[in-house]
């Protein structure tokens, strides 16, 4: 009974949420504040964690492949390509983000809940579901997606070099790896993940964050929960996308 309290609420929180707001401007700029802190204030430990990912999925990639004869050496782009399209660029950028933004977003909620401030919009006259939720998960969902591509290419340009300048292989082969057997689903499919990963982190971070009771432990509470909601359902949904697409 309280999961079908829980999801009720939920599902309630986002119908709310697409009620048509009576300022387009002070929308507007709330999602272009919430764009600037997701994309860029995330850009960074994308791109340091993609490269390192990608190198590392290249040296043991190369490791296992060394000395095999029937194995071509592109091979090696081939792997590091496939994978990190597939799984690394969205599953783990998605997981990472889930504890970097779905924690602020919680915990920011949740301070605004019992500071009384959502409470004050209400009185306003303010839809505070459509206020405050919708500019985050819309934001998201243009954001993530981004940051995703950007991690697939530097997770594989981390390939290259690693693969490089390791001696396990050079550049024109790991190119040529890249090139062979690509299917342009197989792009669409890290962005169908992205789209799905960026709606699912956010709106549970919210949910969690808008309807917190309590003082700062709570608030606390609510942040974990959030992350750990959210690296599930990433997950939950990463086989189901898998099961169906694939």
């Amino acid at each position: 009974m309280k999961f079908i309290g829980e999801f009720g609420q939920y599902c309630m929180m986002l119908g709310h949420m697409f009620k048509r707001p009576e300022r387009w401007l002070m929308y507007r700029r709330e999602l272009f504040r919430q764009m600037y802190d997701i994309g860029i204030g995330s850009l960074v430990i994308v791109l340091i964690i993609s490269i390192f990912i990608g190198a590392v999925t290249a040296v043991q990639s190369a490791y296992q492949l060394y000395g095999t004869v029937l194995v071509p050496t592109y091979y090696l782009g081939l792997i590091v390509r496939d994978t990190i399209i597939f799984e690394l660029a969205p599953t783990v950028t998605c997981l990472i983000l889930a504890g970097k933004i779905g924690s602020n977003i919680a915990s920011e909620l949740g301070t605004m809940r019992i500071t009384e401030q959502i409470d004050a919009l209400e009185i306003m006259g303010v839809t505070t579901e459509s206020y405050l939720i919708a500019p985050r998960i819309l934001a998201a969902v243009i954001m993530i997606p981004l940051l995703v591509v950007i991690a697939a290419f530097s997770g594989i340009t981390g390939g290259m070099f690693a693969s490089t300048f390791t001696g396990y292989g050079n550049q024109e082969d790991f190119m040529k790896g890249l090139i062979t057997f690509y299917e342009p689903f197989d792009v669409q499919l890290m962005l169908i993940k992205a789209f799905v990963f960026a709606f699912t982190l956010t709106s549970i971070a919210c949910w969690k964050g808008f309807y917190v009771k309590g003082g700062a432990l709570e608030i606390g509470k609510a942040s974990t929960q959030a992350v750990v909601l959210g690296c599930i359902f990433i997950l939950l949904a990463d086989y189901i996308i898998a099961e169906l697409l694939l």
